[in-house]
């Protein structure tokens, strides 16, 4: 009723000429017995004959104004010379053909006949062009209509709009009757106007029936359109609007006929409904604007020269018929001006002002890019608040890339400097908008709007303290916006002129380094000890800080060969971490983990720029490398970068230099030997995993990567190293039978680890000294063991490696079998050890991580479907039904013990491998199910019960597994493996149930049984569920028959697991499932037991239910037609505030109100095992607290300011990093159009959207 009224309302209200009423629209739309008036009319033709005016008029008019063009310096075109030439020789020859001899036109015919070939060829070449083109035959921008000539003939547009304007000037009627056709047909419709129509009709009747012929659907999408000869159309469109604008400047822009009838048609197309009406005009409309502006800059110029000519005569002579002419000639361009400004303001009002707010995202964006070269092109007119404030509200569209465009518009403003001064109160109205778009949800925004802030800088319009959020960001995950950050720190924070530098000259380079150093030192103490911060941090400033690739000032400062630097110790450390970092970007190493898999392909150049980035260097390291090294051989924290170093070095420039100094007494190979020697005493000085693994790392290195000598010394110091550690080794084995100390044992276990990581240790007494150690000492720690059993298990993978594979000799694989066998028996015993462990209540989790993944590792080795067909097939392995049962008891041991809050707390100070044990051990599980090295039967069904408990690392993983069995195995087999783990996960859940003495329907663990069925029956939705349907259909039936055999006792299991997948069956299935059902319960009196027989019950109604569904899709499309809700109208009292203060000039019909806090929610993710998760939650709780303490001082601020009613105000939603965005209150009782919306709806395609 209410919509009824409205109506009736709108329709009693007189139509403004111009100007489309909408709401007789929406009734047009909304009615559907009216049919739309068709009045058939022949099109106006553009000929003189069509036109009723006569060759000998057309002649004369045309010679006139062929005259008047040379005398007033008119530009006239040699084609149009032709043509008019062309013309004139057509009429006197038919003239003259009228008295012509009949014999004449015999020779003219024998004559042609010569060469009809020819002209046929011709012809027909050019129609084939022409058919290959999709364009018409009578292609020519003479006989074309200029629809066709914009769709096919890019490089025609700028003569036909010529041509156009010299038709206007001779009969202003039809070819103004032909320009609004052509402005309908880009729009996607035909519409034929007669002579005379224009002047008679009203142009909203004229477009009413556009809106008819849409709502037929007789539209042609062209601009949207993916043909591949309309690739173009746009942009000869604009091309055509523009040329057609400035060849009128001389004249018909100003006769009070074109433009006013070219305006009134765009404005009020771009209110109707269709999107494609709107978009069209309003790319035409803004197109318009783009041209009178530069229309205006030139008449703008010309006045400036008559002003300073006018300026020079009257310095001459006051008076005078020069100063008259001069006076005259600015009188009338500054009235040119002021007409082409009225121009602009009117589509800017009647436009503009409507659609930067539409539903569609591609229509905000362009007006937004519109205006932003529109203040920047023309500053006297748009330069000005009431323009300015439509890129300021834009900055909080919901869509990416409207937010991206009033960016980058005001990067183009802020980059002159004359437009500063004006920008003031606009900058303190939305500074902080722009500053919370550097952390947008969208990550080319946030660069965009770091890029912004990076102007606003450059410039002092904002201070330090409102950045301090954004210097968060220089460790975001996304790399893009930790580089924009890090030019944007690098030039406010590090790039400054030394302000003590008193150095002379020669030092001033060398100085700026070591400042820029010291300033890159104190942003690092801001952020966490941690190395991975730092190296985030480094990587987002290293392609910007020239001083980080200065390793002759990085070195100097570590060994204090500088006096001006004092550094901290915890500075030495950030800088031995700068410098390592440094050296492998320099080398093009990634010091940051990215989600890109493959490697970057580099161009020619930049295999030149990285290659010239390690020669140098190389050059200074192989001075300072050993230095270093010495310097900080016991630290700990400084050596592992510096020995890191080593490795990226170029080797080959030691053995160079060598050569080019050999007369130096300090040669650079004792430099290398150096090195290594202090490398090699660093491996025995340090015990930590990542100390040890740089060492052996950089020792291998250099013993495979040099050359000559310096190959021989690295071996050798390789070998001395691996010989010593074996003694050291065999020393403290014998120590720890003598005492309980272990400690000297455990460490150089782990030195022999990571030195089995690299390269192979070939003694034949290591292995036999390893197990002795199992075999003599029975209480051993668990890191002890650890280590043993992985040192074991390296010994075999080296052991097998050495085997010839095209002729493997039957001793060593006998060996090789024997160190397997030893391995299996002690892996198998350690793991029975740590299961009675458990049950005592011991849990030795790091202990058992080890053994699993040992032993899935062992058998993925030796796998018999790897190794069959192979001259090693002796080799292959199936572990047996009672090993593998007691493999995944330690798996799921491990998996359901609980950590306390903390998953490693019984790691030890170096969890490199093991940071998620729960993750590690089900990828161990998983890999020998993925690649059929185990039987699936028994471990396929336990690892996939296990879906949806451990968190997202181990959810992910089995829902990969899950994928690849369903690209390898039956469905048959597929369904049966998700009903036995169906299977499983209830029987855990009955024994838990039973130790608590509770109910079997409740509890937490039937919770994960339902959603466990329910991710596993997902797996068969759309498509899946018929090619699957005989598999799903025996599944439900052995899941009811095992629901059934201790009923009621395990009846859960129906509302559990079966029904879910019942519902992905069809109605005859779901029919002879409920009567099979019901069958199996005749006979049993379940009111004995109403409790345990309610998930029967249950399951029996949820199937009645659908199939009452399917059976009544009539009153289910009544329930399913249901309208989405509409944001009710806001309140006339609600005042809108103002944008500025104290400027009167500024138009607040249209300004909405002051954006709405919304609350945010970060909910922390606790599995996120990202390195720096716990960081950035602090650092974004800080940038909140920041955010609403500004946003408190604003509010006050605006109060303070004056308010007035505004019934066009809309709630501005702030876009910021937070899952979903707010959605913006329509002002409107209809429903709001979405991003989907069809090519025109009824009310709702010109509802207004104000971006959120």
């Amino acid at each position: 009723m209410a919509g009824m009224e409205a109506m009736a309302s709108s329709a009693k209200k007189p139509l403004k000429r111009g100007v489309l009423n909408s709401a007789l629209l929406r009734e047009v739309f909304e009615s559907s017995d009216e049919e739309p008036d068709h009045e058939e009319s022949e099109e106006v033709g553009r000929s003189s004959k069509k036109r009723g005016i006569s060759e000998e008029e057309i002649y004369s008019h045309r010679r006139a104004k062929v005259g008047r063009h040379s005398r007033d310096g008119g530009r006239l075109e040699r084609d149009q010379v032709e043509h008019m030439a062309h013309f004139e020789s057509e009429n006197e020859r038919n003239q003259n053909s009228e008295h012509a001899d009949p014999s004449d036109f015999d020779k003219e015919k024998d004559s042609a006949s010569k060469n009809q070939g020819t002209d046929k060829g011709r012809e027909s070449a050019k129609r084939r062009k022409r058919q290959s083109l999709n364009v018409p035959e009578n292609s020519g921008t003479g006989s074309a209509n200029l629809i066709d000539i914009v769709k096919h003939q890019g490089k025609s547009v700028q003569r036909a709009a010529k041509s156009w304007v010299e038709r206007y000037e001779s009969n202003p009627e039809p070819a103004l009757i032909e320009l609004i056709t052509f402005l309908f047909e880009g729009c996607g419709v035909k519409l034929n106007l007669q002579t005379g129509s224009l002047d008679e009709a009203d142009v909203d009747d004229i477009v009413l029936k556009l809106v008819l012929q849409a709502k037929e659907g007789n539209l042609e999408d062209l601009l949207g359109s993916k043909q591949r000869e309309l690739r173009s159309f746009k942009e000869n469109l604009l091309s055509f609007w523009d040329a057609l604008v400035r060849e009128c400047q001389d004249g018909p822009l100003f006769d009070q006929k074109l433009m006013d009838k070219c305006m009134d048609f765009v404005i009020a197309i771009s209110c109707t409904p269709p999107r494609i009406f709107r978009h069209m005009t309003t790319v035409v409309g803004l197109q318009l604007v783009t041209s009178l502006v530069a229309v205006a800059k030139t008449l703008g110029e010309s006045r400036e020269t008559a002003q300073r000519q006018l300026n020079a005569e009257k310095k001459k002579r006051k008076e005078g018929p020069r100063v008259e002419s001069l006076n005259k000639v600015l009188s009338v361009t500054h009235e040119k001006i002021t007409k082409v400004e009225e121009m602009m303001r009117k589509i800017f009002t009647g436009l503009f002002m409507h659609r930067y707010r539409d539903v569609d995202p591609e229509i905000r964006m362009a007006c937004i890019q519109a205006i932003g070269s529109w203040i920047v092109s023309y500053p006297s007119l748009f330069l000005r608040d009431f323009y300015l404030k439509y890129l300021g509200w834009t900055l909080n569209d919901k869509n990416a890339a409207v937010r991206r465009s009033s960016i980058e518009a005001l990067q183009a403003l802020y980059e002159v400097e004359d437009n500063v001064p004006s920008l003031g109160l606009f900058t303190e109205r939305f500074c902080n908008r722009m500053i919370e778009l550097a952390d947008d949800i969208d990550v080319h925004v946030a660069v965009s709007a770091v890029g912004l802030l990076k102007r606003l800088l450059r410039h002092q319009l904002i201070g330090d303290e409102d950045l301090g959020p954004l210097y968060d960001l220089l460790i975001d995950e996304s790399p893009f916006i930790r580089h924009a950050i890090g030019e944007l720190v690098y030039e406010h924070l590090i790039a400054q002129k030394h302000a003590g530098s008193q150095a002379a000259a020669g030092d001033h380079e060398n100085e700026d380094s070591e400042a820029q150093l010291k300033r890159l030192l104190l942003i690092l103490k801001e952020f966490s000890n941690g190395p991975v911060i730092c190296e985030y941090v480094i990587d987002a400033l290293w392609d910007e800080m020239k001083a980080m690739k200065d390793w002759k000032s990085l070195t100097s400062m570590l060994l204090d060969d500088g006096p001006r630097m004092e550094l901290t110790d915890k500075d030495s450390t950030n800088l031995c971490r700068v410098l390592c970092a440094s050296v492998k970007k320099a080398v093009g190493e990634k010091i940051v983990p990215t989600h890109e898999s493959r490697k970057a392909t580099l161009t020619k150049v930049q295999k030149e720029a990285l290659e010239s980035h390690k020669k140098e260097m190389t050059t200074v390291m192989i001075k300072s490398h050993s230095k270093l090294l010495r310097k900080y051989l016991a630290d700990k924290a400084k050596v592992t970068y510096v020995v890191e170093i080593l490795m990226y070095t170029k080797l080959e420039l030691y053995s160079l230099k060598q050569q080019e100094q050999a007369s130096l007494e300090a040669s650079f190979a004792v430099n290398f030997s150096t090195s290594l020697q202090l490398t090699k005493d660093a491996f025995f000085k340090h015990g930590d995993d990542n100390t040890l693994r740089a060492c052996v790392k950089a020792l291998a290195f250099c013993a495979n990567e040099s050359h000559a000598d310096l190959q021989d010394t690295a071996q050798r110091i390789l070998k001395e190293t691996s010989d010593e550690l074996l003694l050291k080794l065999r020393s403290a084995i014998l120590q720890a039978g003598e005492s309980d100390d272990e400690y000297s044992l455990t460490v150089y276990l782990r030195r022999l680890h990571q030195l089995q990581l690299t390269v192979p240790v070939t003694n034949e007494n290591l292995y036999k000294d390893l197990l002795g150690l199992l075999q003599d000492f029975h209480n051993l720690d668990d890191e002890v063991i650890r280590l043993v059993l992985t040192n074991m298990f390296l010994h075999v993978i080296w052991s097998m490696k050495a085997l010839d594979l095209d002729n493997p000799e039957e001793a060593a694989m006998s060996e090789l079998l024997s160190k397997r066998a030893e391995l299996m028996k002690y892996l198998h015993f350690y793991a029975n050890s740590v299961l009675d462990s458990f049950k005592e209540g011991h849990a030795r989790n790091l202990l058992g991580s080890t053994v699993c993944i040992l032993l899935s590792d062992l058998w993925s080795l030796f796998s018999e479907e790897k190794l069959n067909s192979t001259k090693l097939e002796s080799l292959g392995f199936c572990p047996p039904e009672d090993l593998l049962q007691t493999f995944w008891k330690l798996c799921e041991q491990r998996l359901l013990s609980t950590d306390n809050g903390n998953e490693e707390e019984d790691v030890t100070d170096e969890p490199a491998g093991y940071l998620n044990q729960k993750d590690v051990i089900i990828s161990a599980a998983a890999k020998l199910i993925a690649h059929d090295m185990v039987p699936k039967d028994f471990l396929g069904p336990e690892i996939v019960s296990h879906y949806v408990l451990h968190g997202k690392s181990v959810d992910e993983t089995v829902r990969q597994l899950i994928v690849i069995l369903r690209k390898n195995m039956k469905s048959e087999d597929l369904c049966n493996l998700y009903l036995e783990a169906m299977k499983r996960a209830y029987n855990r859940h009955m024994q838990e149930v039973s130790a608590a003495d509770e109910d079997f329907s409740k509890g937490e663990s039937i919770l994960a049984c339902k959603e466990l069925a329910s991710r596993l029956s997902a797996t068969f939705a759309g498509f899946a569920r018929n090619m699957h349907r005989a598999s799903i259909l025996k599944l439900v039936k052995g899941g009811i028959a095992y629901a059934f055999i201790d009923a009621p006792k395990q009846l859960p299991f129906l509302e559990a697991a079966v029904i879910q997948f019942a519902h992905r069956l069809p109605v005859p299935d779901v029919r002879d499932i409920l009567e099979k059902v019901q069958t199996q319960v005749r006979g049993i009196d379940t009111d004995q037991d109403p409790s345990g027989w309610r998930p029967y019950f249950t399951f029996v109604d949820s199937l009645q239910e659908k199939l009452s569904r399917v059976e009544a899709p009539g009153d289910r499309g009544v329930t399913g037609s249901r309208q989405p809700q509409s944001r009710g109208r806001k309140r006339k009292d609600i005042k809108g505030k103002k944008l500025f203060e104290g400027h009167d000039e500024i138009d607040h019909e249209d300004e909405p109100s002051e954006s709405e806090e919304h609350e945010e929610h970060d909910e922390e993710d606790e599995d996120d095992d990202t390195p720096l998760f716990q960081v950035r939650q602090s650092m974004k709780a800080a940038v909140n607290s920041h955010a609403k303490s500004r946003k408190a001082d604003d509010m006050d601020t605006l109060r303070s300011i004056d308010e007035e009613d505004n019934e066009g105000n809309r709630a501005l939603a702030e876009t910021r990093r937070s899952p979903g965005v707010q959605e913006a209150d329509s002002g409107s009782s209809e429903a709001r159009m979405g991003f989907d919306t069809p090519l025109y709806g009824s009310a709702t395609a010109t509802e207004e959207q104000l971006p959120t």
